[in-house]
């Protein structure tokens, strides 16, 4: 069961040929068979997953049930799960049980779909490897020396290993894409607006933006339609109707103008990953793809820009975590003051403190205009670069990581090797476009990882490109051995 797809497992639940316990049991015993080498999960979640496989079963005997219900997902600790420890991967938030649903999860419940648990993460999605976490660090299950990518490392390593058959993540810099690229799955970061931010623990507002990881693009298209749509809750949220984001999967190719920017096959890319991705892209060639050399001139103030922008927000949005209302509480304060520190200081990690400072510093009297506001311009020229290349391509193409997976330990103690893993990722954020990573071959037995870019809203096409690819190469169908 754990090879199939949500379209194959779809069609067992309505056949009857298996029931939604059943299934559910079985990806639970997957789980507690194999976790305990990942760390993939931070809660598993069986009396609520056999209790909504109950209530799909009967859904599918009553026939009433739709396409995905009865499937059962793994969530990012980051979306609020009514009743469910929500950790954000963080000490701050261990004790923390939510007291409602997330949208996303919301959404995915009413689907029919069944909540194995919640997947570990970067504390408060902040780092590209998942060793921040309070709990520790996740294993990519191709090699488990090697870090899974992050934030979402817990939801890519669970889904590579087959522990889930699809998971849900958010993206911030890249925290979808990068651990899909590093595990081998496809990656859907939607448009900035397209899925509620509500009930999601904020890192940076103008940046989070929720999404599907999944094996191939025809699955991720399936979860995306439930993911997605309007929410009042959430004043950034787009008011328009869910597309049917399976429509055009089939559709042909040929013609699509592919954008190869210069400045992501430049000297920071690894030959060997820069190989893989040609291959990729003369695959594209034969399906009747034309390339066309652009330019993205301000692609190198893309990391900069970041790093000025996420902290700010982080530390706007983390200034709630102090101890009073709840979370982390240091224990016997001497007084209001004490309190603060102490929680703060003991419940966030020293990735967590060191972006809350450099945020502060940068919104503080003196610097705000010298460094926010700056950083702020600049955003709005790396959107115009996006605005310019789509006058000519419909896609832009390139790879996901500058590298394949590296190891754990490796980059911890360099924040600015770290952050530059995420180098061809974090524009799009800034941008607010659509964006994604479909698995395209591997170097030394580690994923790589190869991102397709689109124009606002553009989704189904990148799907539709995604899906072409994966019918002619079979990269997405690969298991790391230990767990096939």
């Amino acid at each position: 069961m754990h090879t199939k797809t949500l379209l194959e497992l779809s069609h067992a639940l309505h056949a009857r040929e298996i029931s939604s316990v059943e299934l559910t049991r079985y990806f639970l015993d997957r789980i507690a068979r194999y976790d305990d080498q990942l760390n993939s999960f931070i809660t598993v979640t069986e009396q609520l997953a056999l209790s909504q496989a109950t209530a799909a079963d009967a859904q599918l005997q009553a026939g009433t049930a739709g396409q995905l219900c009865g499937i059962p997902l793994a969530h990012k600790d980051i979306f609020c799960t009514s009743g469910v420890k929500t950790s954000c991967g963080s000490r701050m938030l261990d004790n923390f049980i939510a007291p409602y649903d997330a949208t996303v999860v919301e959404k995915i419940r009413d689907a029919g779909m069944v909540t194995l648990g919640k997947t570990n993460m970067d504390e408060f999605a902040m780092g590209s490897s998942n060793e921040t976490s309070y709990y520790g660090a996740v294993k990519n299950p191709w090699d488990t020396q090697a870090v899974p990518g992050g934030s979402s490392g817990g939801s890519a390593a669970a889904l590579a290993a087959r522990l889930a058959p699809i998971a849900t993540g958010t993206d911030t810099g890249g925290s979808i894409r990068q651990p899909a690229a590093l595990c081998g799955l496809t990656g859907l970061k939607p448009t900035y607006g397209l899925v509620s931010r509500y009930g999601m623990i904020a890192f940076a507002s103008s940046l989070d933006q929720g999404g599907p990881i999944a094996h191939n693009a025809e699955d991720a298209a399936l979860l995306m339609g439930a993911m997605a749509g309007f929410d009042p809750r959430d004043s950034t949220s787009l008011e328009r109707p869910v597309e049917n984001y399976t429509a055009h999967l089939n559709d042909s190719i040929a013609g699509l103008k592919v954008g190869l920017p210069k400045e992501y096959f430049s000297d920071g890319l690894d030959p060997e990953v820069g190989k893989v991705i040609d291959v990729a892209i003369k695959e594209l060639e034969k399906a009747g793809a034309t390339l066309h050399e652009i330019r993205l001139p301000n692609t190198d103030l893309a990391v900069p820009v970041y790093y000025i922008i996420a902290p700010a927000e982080c530390s706007s949005n983390l200034s709630r975590f102090d101890g009073v209302r709840y979370g982390y509480r240091c224990k016997n304060p001497v007084d209001l003051i004490d309190l603060y520190k102490r929680s703060r200081g003991e419940g966030f990690g020293s990735e967590v403190k060191r972006r809350i400072m450099i945020g502060t510093y940068a919104l503080s009297a003196g610097y705000y205009d010298a460094y926010y506001l700056k950083a702020q311009q600049i955003r709005r020229l790396i959107s115009e670069d996006f605005k310019q290349a789509f006058q000519q391509v419909d896609v832009i193409l390139g790879p996901t990581s500058p590298t394949v997976a590296f190891n754990i330990g490796e980059k911890v103690d360099d924040p600015v090797t770290m952050y530059l893993s995420d180098i061809y990722t974090i524009a799009v954020n800034l941008a607010g476009l659509p964006a994604m990573s479909i698995p395209a071959g591997f170097v030394k037995q580690r994923p790589v990882g190869m991102q397709l870019i689109g124009n606002y809203l553009q989704e189904s096409k990148l799907l539709n490109v995604a899906h072409q690819y994966q019918q002619v190469t079979d990269w997405h169908k690969q298991i790391p051995t230990p767990f096939a």
